[in-house]
């Protein structure tokens, strides 16, 4: 196992804090970076109701802020409301005071500078609760960030499991992912707003975790009642426990401790929880090279428009997995289209178009070697740039066995014909970065007998739900734009924090040589996708498998990716007004890809269960250029 980039940041949870510096000392000398305490005694109520100001108890409302210096309020206190607070009560009174409080602690928190507030929901109805609150967000001056408590099991539910064990007929569950919805939902899904999960000794279904990793996760919350002892007296949590803790992980998640010790250090429990925090991640180089670009949006290459940097070329030729496809569906293609008898005499010729700085040029000698077949390779490549850098190779390493060609391919008409075309055109949606139009235009260089590598590529998309990505796009805004570009706008995305609604389906394909009379690269589908669980529909996360030459398969789809492959990062299609989707609907969806004589752009919509009007009509906000 590898290790997450940093430690485990953890903090400890503090039911009431007399001495704040000495309880802040000794958890620091226990191991942890933080703490979470009431800011407000917990049983100290104001008389805010009181409308003279004169005839109110003068009383020190908590403690001051030279307790501590404000570099430690600023990154070493989580703030606590008072637990009784109740700005959602049928009773008028506590509603009324229980606001008035509220805003008092949310300004003191302020004051301090904490980073982070924290309170707990306690069931489904917190509306006016997060109005409050996210009206104190719209302020200027108010740089605080919300962690809500919400528990992974409903404790109510939790209760009547415990207290009518012979109670045989089934207790209705309460989704606590509902209490969050509604909540995030009134509060406009403002990104200030933050999930603190509560781990119990109940254990969530898988459904219902990965359903919390499409959400804004930034702690959890670990009693140390659900610790169990090992032999040599340590805290330990159960395997199915582990499991949860090793998928929240992956998130980059804080942790904190809450509740007694329970064993003989409480140094005991980060200790642990860090190891396995560590454990999450695996070897697997895929993560290992996104480590770092998780849930970033980057805009796709534009290939034709824009020579690529050194950088990004050097960034593609590090996945060794992608070029050992590539050599592999080459060395089967020499040796169907040689037979052994006539190696000798004949000599293939391989055009490899858009070379770059030549990877599949040496993939293709190389695959000559291993199936003892001469070969001629061309290596066409538009961008000046790189063919510095294929005329050095040639020069150095590669003789006459290869010719660089300076030129773009739809416009270079040699002579002679290939047997054996090669491109790495794909872009992570298969198509999206014309991958159809270049090599349509380069066909008529193949001979008739001649093969394509790849074959055929077909794109696919699943619905998603993230509401960090949703945020993300929200945030990005361009004067020169349409207003709703970041919208319309598809982004290639190290999917981290996300919650697929439904199995990938496939969309577009497409063959090659393009046997057809017309070519024609238009296409349009409708989709049809079962929603299991009630969720938010935030978009659409894109990839494509990819044939590169019979059974020799390169794929980003999740049903059948290549191990280990990592030069793709999967597309993710925005909407701009989440869906709201109940366990049971029928999501329907349509695409098309579009073209004209200088571009070729992507429209969506859905039309089922709640019809969302067409992104990117016309392509007016994104287009690939020709």
């Amino acid at each position: 196992m590898s290790s997450q980039s940093k430690p485990l940041s953890c903090g400890l949870d503090y039911a009431a804090v007399p001495d704040i510096d000495l309880c802040l000392r000794m958890s620091s000398q226990a191991g942890y970076d933080f703490m979470c305490v009431p800011i407000y005694h917990p049983r100290m109520k104001r008389e805010l109701l009181v409308s003279d100001v004169h005839k109110r108890r003068p009383t020190n409302l908590t403690r001051p802020d030279f307790v501590l210096t404000s570099n430690d309020w600023n990154r070493l206190v989580v703030g606590k409301f008072s637990p009784w607070i109740d700005v959602d009560s049928p009773d008028a009174q506590i509603k009324e005071h229980s606001e008035l409080v509220l805003q008092q602690e949310m300004d003191y928190f302020s004051h301090l500078g904490l980073p982070v507030m924290m309170f707990r929901l306690k069931g489904g109805n917190h509306v006016n609760l997060a109005r409050l609150i996210y009206n104190k967000f719209t302020s200027l001056h108010f740089n605080c960030s919300a962690w809500v408590v919400v528990p992974l099991e409903s404790p109510v539910t939790t209760a009547i499991s415990y207290y009518r064990s012979d109670v045989t007929e089934e207790v209705p569950s309460e989704d606590t992912w509902e209490w969050w919805n509604v909540f995030r939902s009134v509060a406009n899904y403002n990104k200030h707003f933050n999930l603190a999960l509560e781990l119990s000794a109940d254990i969530p279904s898988t459904a219902n975790i990965e359903r919390w990793l499409g959400e804004p996760v930034k702690c959890l919350i670990v009693p140390t009642s659900i610790f169990l002892t090992n032999k040599k007296g340590y805290p330990v949590l159960s395997k199915a426990h582990q499991e949860v803790v090793k998928a929240l992980a992956k998130l980059n998640i804080q942790m904190v401790i809450q509740g007694n010790k329970r064993h003989e250090d409480m140094n005991f429990y980060v200790t642990y929880l860090d190891h396995l925090y560590k454990s999450s991640v695996s070897d697997d180089p895929l993560q290992s090279f996104g480590q770092g670009y998780e849930d970033f949006l980057q805009c796709p290459l534009q290939p034709l428009m824009d020579n690529l940097e050194s950088q990004t070329y050097e960034v593609f030729e590090k996945d060794p997995v992608k070029y050992n496809l590539y050599q592999k569906a080459i060395y089967h293609a020499m040796l169907d289209m040689v037979p052994t008898e006539l190696k000798t005499q004949k000599t293939l010729t391989v055009m490899v178009v858009g070379a770059g700085r030549g990877p599949l040029v040496r993939a293709s000698l190389n695959a000559a070697k291993l199936s003892d077949r001469n070969v001629h390779v061309y290596a066409v490549e538009k961008n000046p740039n790189a063919v510095v850098t294929l005329l050095a190779q040639k020069e150095d390493m590669w003789g006459d066995k290869v010719t660089v060609i300076s030129s773009d391919m739809r416009q270079w008409n040699p002579e002679e014909k290939a047997d054996i075309i090669v491109s790495e055109l794909l872009g992570s949606f298969g198509d999206n970065e014309l991958s159809p139009e270049c090599l349509d235009g380069v066909q008529h260089l193949l001979k008739e007998t001649g093969i394509s590598i790849p074959q055929s590529y077909t794109s696919y998309i699943s619905p998603m739900q993230s509401s960090k990505l949703h945020n993300d796009v929200n945030e990005c805004t361009d004067k020169n734009k349409h207003p709703l570009a970041h919208y319309e706008t598809p982004y290639v995305v190290n999917l981290q924090n996300i919650y697929t609604l439904a199995p990938t389906q496939s969309l577009f394909t497409f063959i090659h040589p393009n046997l057809d009379e017309v070519i024609d690269n238009r296409r349009s589908e409708k989709l049809n996708f079962e929603i299991k669980k009630n969720c938010i529909l935030h978009g659409f996360a894109g990839f494509f498998s990819c044939v590169l030459y019979k059974d020799v398969i390169m794929s980003i789809a999740p049903h059948n990716h290549s191990p280990g492959m990592f030069s793709w990062f999967p597309i993710y299609f925005p909407i701009k007004e989440p869906v709201h989707l109940r366990s049971g609907d029928k999501l329907s969806v349509h695409f098309w890809r579009l073209c004209s004589d200088k571009k070729v752009w992507y429209e969506w919509c859905i039309s089922g269960p709640v019809p969302v009007p067409v992104h990117n009509p016309g392509g007016r906000s994104y287009y690939i250029g020709l």
